[in-house]
């Protein structure tokens, strides 16, 4: 085979490290961005909090998200001005390649002396944890503790059983000699007056009925409502109340109390043990009212204000190569670099988030209804940036508004036309459906072709099937199931 030489002319795009890591930051949550700045400041000697009590106006390199104006935005100053290290690197390099990788910052790489509270969380407490602990705390023998540890294992995170009473006998009959089926049915029902109520349960029916049986007998409707899930559940399901009135020999005012009392219950108990993870929302911009203007700001607690330590900077040697020195040099370009970032972020998040009060500045005034439809297209063209960036800048960022708080995803929905020749959003649409359903007879509910036309009548088309699919979503039940529960 002949060896050739040969000469190709191609396009490539690629990322320098500084926007690498620029689009790292906007993409992150304010908690991400918190986690993310400690590291760099674990990691980075340059890097330092500045005082709130010595701030010096000298320094360029300082970030302070508080002081950007809303009129305008102050420009990025020049770094690198007599630094004879590079301003940029080449474009097929990563941000790895250039820095070390810093490693994940948890509670366990700090010395034991360390009271970092921030980073200390209770372990969550599981449905199996919480019914041993009563196991614990009851008076069992040997004999039935072993066998209510069997109970306990086979019941699910929804707090049902997974096996019948003659499947747990029989994995228990290798370990306990002449166990009786009695004996494991006398410890399950030792196990079902546990909390939650209704826990250890065979079936639905089982679950209510212990859930029915806990309550007060002077509880009224207590009887029927037992009778009802016990023979009756299914009349129930099918929401067949002429035949279920028929079979419980009551009138329709009793009867509703019943139903009433049934759906009060927890048809999945285990559901109220199970650990939550708490997510606390930190606001990344905040909307107040001036006068007659709305004024946008980025919450100053979302990061603290970073500069470049001046002594160590200053410690730097222009022409010297040794190790430590090169070190210094990278870690001295990695901070300018963060805090450009930074700065890049915050600016970003200003615009749009400005961007997006100018267009719903009459949600903030009148609420929901008011919403106007808005795309990443709209937001996009008026900043100046592609749409996949204004997808990164609304994802997980939130604003706090007289209204309450809300992501940035939110202020955006579809539009439906109206007989006006305008556009109505999503939002409103739903805000109004939700509204007229308060307001509705209770007795005669409206169906979802009847708030059709009411919508059609107020200028805005929509169909059945969108004003179904509006109204699950604002987890409202259909005509009928709102019938029932009246």
């Amino acid at each position: 085979m002949k060896q050739t030489l040969q000469l190709r002319l191609g396009q490539q795009l690629t990322m320098t490290p500084q926007l690498q890591q620029a689009i790292k930051l906007l993409q992150m949550s304010t908690l991400d961005l918190q986690q993310e700045i400690q590291q760099v400041l674990d990691s980075n000697m340059m890097l330092e909090v500045t005082d709130e009590d010595n701030q010096q106006q000298e320094s360029t390199e300082l970030i302070e998200p508080a002081a950007i104006r809303e009129s305008e935005f102050s420009e990025i100053p020049n770094l690198d001005e007599k630094s004879d290290i590079p301003s940029e690197l080449p474009g097929d390099t990563s941000w790895e390649d250039i820095f070390d990788t810093i490693q994940p910052y948890t509670a366990s790489s700090h010395d034991d002396d360390n009271d970092d509270y921030i980073f200390q969380r209770a372990p969550s407490q599981t449905l199996h944890d919480h019914l041993l602990w009563q196991l614990e705390m009851s008076i069992f023998s040997e004999h039935d503790y072993a066998i209510a540890t069997a109970i306990i294992d086979s019941i699910n995170d929804d707090g049902y059983l997974t096996g019948s009473i003659e499947e747990i006998h029989q994995g228990l009959l290798e370990q306990i000699e002449d166990l009786d089926l009695d004996e494991v049915a006398a410890v399950l029902h030792r196990i079902q007056n546990f909390d939650p109520a209704g826990v250890a349960a065979l079936d639905l029916a089982d679950c209510l009925s212990l859930q029915l049986k806990q309550l007060s007998e002077e509880t009224q409707g207590r009887e029927k409502a037992l009778e009802l899930v016990q023979h009756h559940l299914d009349f129930l399901a099918k929401r067949d109340l002429v035949k279920l009135k028929k079979a419980l020999e009551i009138e329709d005012d009793e009867l509703n109390h019943v139903i009433s009392l049934v759906r009060s219950l927890e048809p999945k108990p285990g559901q109220q043990i199970a650990p939550l993870d708490n997510q606390y929302i930190i606001p990344d911009v905040i909307v107040t009212r001036a006068g007659k203007r709305w004024q946008v700001a980025l919450n100053p607690d979302i990061a603290p204000k970073l500069r470049v330590n001046p002594f160590y900077s200053n410690m730097v040697k222009r022409a010297d190569n040794s190790a430590d020195n090169t070190t210094m040099k990278n870690h001295l370009q990695e901070a300018r670099w963060f805090i450009k970032s930074l700065q890049s972020r915050n600016e970003t998040l200003l615009k749009v988030a400005r961007s997006i009060v100018d267009h719903q500045i009459d949600f903030l005034e009148q609420g929901e209804r008011a919403m106007k439809p808005l795309v990443l297209r709209d937001v996009a063209e008026e900043v100046g940036m592609h749409e996949s960036t204004i997808s990164r800048v609304t994802t997980q960022k939130f604003m706090h508004t007289p209204n309450g708080i809300f992501e940035f995803k939110y202020f955006f929905s579809s539009h439906v036309s109206t007989d006006a020749g305008g556009e109505c959003s999503a939002t409103a649409i739903k805000a109004l459906l939700k509204e007229i359903i308060e307001q509705e007879d209770t007795t005669k509910p409206l169906s979802d072709h009847a708030l059709s036309s009411m919508l059609k009548a107020k200028g805005i088309n929509v169909a059945r099937r969108t004003v179904a699919k509006y109204r699950e979503a604002l987890s409202i039940q259909s005509s009928n199931e709102r019938k029932m529960n009246s």
